[in-house]
């Protein structure tokens, strides 16, 4: 029982779509997060689902760890081959299956970019909202739960995800859910697949609710005196259930970043981007009353984006702050942690938060999805310096108990992986952890599928 002989029983079935060369390797072994790359022993590609059972089934038989890899865009350290093994890539099965236009909702491999279905999608009238900024895969999207800046309107992939295709440990294909809009009928197995990081199965087909694209869509960008104001105009702005599709807070140090980077010239400042959309009557309604709030808080120079290029800019900028921010600081990579709390407490943690930085040692900006609480800090460090690591830890962790201790989350969006995976304890509750880690073991007896992550035990 090995990983080598996993590996040698494979390599007849699929030739060259099998590679244990050490460039191939490092390329899945690496993260985007600051984890250190850690590659498998072998990348495998599959073409069908069968393909993909009869990986699990050879990896069961001789247990061998398997990674399923989508974009590789994950963030907690998901994907890293911790204890070795076989990297699944699925940048072949990358097909749109079915898009069935009148039920708004389609069916795709797990390879097929967020991007590329919304390209397949053009000329339906309709598109798939959820969006994390990375061009992820959807089958990784499932597999982590993500969400994105349209969450607060649309919704995460816990709410997209109608019915799932997945390969257990053994290599049995199971199917769950379907395309009807609702169901009374035993267990909600979509839903234990969706988040469990692809350590309780391998999803190789997904059906994802779709929604028509708006009539009308405007953004606007605000700046504002300081955190406080703004995180005061997004908490009216839900509490008068005005209807926005995105309301992202930016902090002064990213508007700078993203200034230098995009060629923009706004207010070093902090500032909303917030997106309308719907009627041309009920965009220009929710706009002006939106803006009203904005002054009431200190919010000034409300400025509009209604031209599509105009708004893809925008979004194309506030999706790129990370790369902004490493272009600001040459030869630095982020530690970037996110946590969500009632939108109530949002200010109060995003702001000790911030002031929990000794001054004079590490940049640390600030980025969130303000309409549903959760926020990002990143911390640039130098990888080489074990001090900068270690103080990033440090303040990553208080961050994580901060949140615990007001009623949050210690991730809104990123997951838990390896870097998170010692606060599941304290946030659940160590029985609610062990009975998750329970499920693992029944579904997974020999403990193969992404080992190391989320759950206690292997």
């Amino acid at each position: 029982m090995s990983i080598e002989s996993a590996i040698d029983a494979l390599k007849p079935h699929f030739g060259d779509r099998i590679s244990t060369g050490q460039s191939v390797r490092d390329q899945y072994g690496r993260n985007e997060a600051w984890y250190p790359p850690t590659p498998p022993d072998a990348v495998v590609w599959p073409e069908t689902t069968e393909e993909v059972s009869l990986v699990a089934r050879t990896c069961n038989e001789h247990g061998c760890p398997i990674i399923a890899w989508g974009a590789g865009t994950s963030l907690e350290g998901h994907i890293v081959a911790v204890q070795g093994g076989i990297t699944l890539s699925f940048d072949r099965m990358n097909k749109v299956l079915e898009v069935h236009h009148e039920d708004m909702d389609a069916v795709v491999q797990p390879g097929v970019t967020r991007k590329q279905l919304n390209d397949d999608l053009r000329a339906t009238g309709l598109f798939f909202p959820i969006d994390p900024g990375a061009d992820a895969s959807i089958g990784g999207m499932a597999a982590t739960r993500a969400s994105g800046t349209c969450a607060v309107r649309y919704g995460t992939m816990r709410e997209s995800v109608m019915a799932l295709e997945v390969v257990m440990a053994d290599g049995k294909i199971i199917r769950t859910g379907s395309r009807a809009r609702k169901a009374a009928n035993g267990y909600d197995l979509t839903k234990l697949f969706v988040g469990s990081e692809g350590t309780l199965g391998i999803i190789t087909e997904i059906t994802v609710r779709l929604h028509a694209q708006p009539e009308a869509i405007s953004a606007a960008i605000c700046a504002f005196e300081d955190i406080e104001g703004a995180v005061q105009a997004v908490q009216q702005t839900i509490q008068m259930s005005i209807p926005v599709a995105r309301i992202e807070l930016v902090d002064d140090v990213c508007i700078r970043a993203i200034n230098a980077y995009s060629d923009m010239t706004m207010p070093e400042a902090p500032h909303l981007f917030i997106e309308f959309h719907g009627t041309e009557a009920g965009v220009a309604e929710q706009a002006e009353i939106v803006g009203d709030l904005c002054s009431e808080f200190g919010g000034s120079g409300f400025e509009w984006a209604s031209r599509t290029e105009d708004r893809t800019r925008l979004w194309a900028a506030r999706h790129n702050f990370y790369y902004a921010i490493k272009a600001m600081c040459p030869g630095r990579t982020g530690y970037n942690t996110d946590a969500c709390v009632p939108i109530s407490r949002l200010a109060e943690c995003l702001l000790e938060s911030r002031k929990d930085v000794p001054e004079g040692t590490l940049m640390a900006t600030t980025i969130g999805h303000a309409g549903d609480g959760n926020f990002h800090l990143s911390y640039m460090i130098d990888p080489n310096d074990a001090t900068e690591v270690a103080l990033a830890k440090q303040l990553a962790d208080r961050i994580s108990e901060r949140t615990i201790s007001m009623g949050g989350t210690v991730s809104g969006e990123h997951g838990i992986g390896i870097g998170k995976r010692k606060f599941m304890a304290e946030e659940h509750g160590d029985a609610a952890w062990q009975l998750m880690g329970q499920i693992k073991r029944t579904f997974d007896p020999a403990g193969i599928l992404n080992p190391g992550k989320l759950v206690p035990g292997n």
